[in-house]
């Protein structure tokens, strides 16, 4: 039987349960698939391209993403010609990332009318401003600047992000070169603001407005419910967190792994009683904030040092958990085991199984609940006398017990063993 003969829709039909990567390979196969393909752009919503090294690409590959509606681009090692070529192809791009760029300016932005999503990380050289965002106020949703030279005053820095007033999302990560004394000139003029991830190296006590003035208590409030902390050390009290009663999701990444004497973790723990989402890197032991997590609880990231008593101290805080992300310091293999009684209700999971026995990774499958489990560190060294060879595959012993995993299950988990990061996103957390 050949292609032609069965109806388009039936193969738009199976092509939509197909991988992205399935469906590329897939395009090589056949000119009449190519086309099906290329011409179909709902299979393509969401797709990514990352581009690099622009001179491999001719006139033919341009028209090919043109045709399926790219809607996002990732460009690595970019210059402004690059953004020039990108724009005539790719005008109505949503999404974009420039990765190492190359250059001290990026105004050729402004030729992205439709842009909604703008990632700018790790440049080698500086940007002496940020005029290149005015153009897209109107329409920019979320904005990302991670280790980016910005030799531009604070203030300057201030008063354009001020012009962005319809952003959801906004993510600053720097070196500490940046000084801001409070977020407060921020969020004042940005009043849907969802999503903040901040870093916080230079501040050592939030002042008592950090979060807050007095144009944001007249318009009701922040409206945040995500926030992320980089290398945060800084003194904390219940004053400075009363404008973030909205807050249902906090990411903590300390500064340092080894704390001062104050957790002040449990501050925020204690000022925040509708929290759904936590997450933890570093800092204090789980036994110095254990008894203070909220009963709302849902989801949590645990990369801290723990004990198993922690954990029975856990489940009873927070007795309804669902997600739970575990990569405890130590190397206490017996945490696992304790999952099933402790947390019932785990729907999600995320572990690494390199110190765990067969029988403590199979015993997950008594998680009546559980759908999803991901394995973090699936990759091996095969040759114990040469450390420095790495397979980033699953080993045999993975597979077999993601196998034995399977049959005790009848299927029901699914297991990740290679996570799939946005392209778009930040690596930093």
């Amino acid at each position: 039987m050949v292609p032609q003969q069965l109806p388009v829709e039936l193969w738009l039909q199976v092509f939509s349960f197909l991988s992205w990567r399935d469906k590329l390979n897939l395009r090589l196969t056949c000119s009449h698939f190519r086309h099906l393909l290329d011409k179909s752009r709902p299979l393509w919503r969401g797709f990514s391209v990352v581009l690099q090294h622009f001179s491999r690409y001719n006139s033919a590959f341009w028209r090919s993403l043109a045709q399926r509606h790219v809607g996002g681009a990732s460009v690595r090692s970019g210059k402004r010609k690059h953004l020039k070529q990108l724009s005539a192809w790719l005008p109505a791009l949503e999404a974009l990332r420039l990765d190492e760029w190359k250059e001290g300016g990026v105004d050729e932005l402004r030729l992205f009318q439709r842009l909604q999503r703008l990632s700018l990380t790790s440049c080698s050289m500086s940007l002496r401003n940020v005029d290149f965002l005015f153009p897209l106020s109107q329409n920019l949703l979320q904005l990302s600047l991670c280790n980016v030279q910005l030799t531009c005053p604070a203030s300057h820095l201030l008063a354009g992000l001020s012009q962005l007033t319809r952003l959801t999302s906004l993510l600053l990560h720097h070196d500490g070169s940046l000084r801001v004394p409070t977020l407060r000139g921020v969020l004042t003029h940005l009043s849907r603001l969802q999503h903040l991830s901040w870093t916080m190296i230079t501040y050592r006590t939030l002042a008592p407005d950090f979060f807050s003035s007095t144009q944001l208590t007249e318009a009701g409030g922040l409206q945040l419910s995500d926030l992320q902390l980089l290398n945060y050390d800084a003194v904390v009290t219940q004053e400075v967190l009363q404008p973030l009663s909205r807050l249902r999701s906090l990411s903590i990444f300390h500064l340092y792994s080894v704390p001062g004497p104050t957790c002040h973790l449990q501050t925020w723990l204690t000022s925040l009683p509708q929290l759904r989402s936590l997450s933890v890197h570093g800092g204090h032991p789980l036994a110095m904030y254990a008894d203070f997590l909220p009963s709302s609880l849902l989801s949590m990231t645990l990369c801290v040092d723990m004990q198993p008593e922690d954990l029975q101290v856990v489940s009873v805080r927070a007795p309804h958990l669902e997600h739970l992300h575990l990569e405890p310091w130590s190397s206490s293999s017996s945490l696992v085991r304790l999952l099933p009684q402790l947390f019932p209700h785990l729907r999600t999971l995320r572990i690494r199984h390199q110190h765990l026995s067969d029988d403590d990774f199979l015993c997950v499958q008594q998680l009546q609940r559980l759908h999803t489990l991901e394995v973090l560190d699936s990759f091996y060294r095969p040759d114990p006398m040469d450390p420095s060879l790495v397979i980033y595959q699953p080993s045999p012993r993975l597979i077999h017990m993601i196998s034995e995993l399977q049959k005790l299950t009848d299927h029901r988990v699914h297991v990740i063993t290679s996570s799939h990061r946005d392209p778009l996103s930040c690596h930093c957390v």
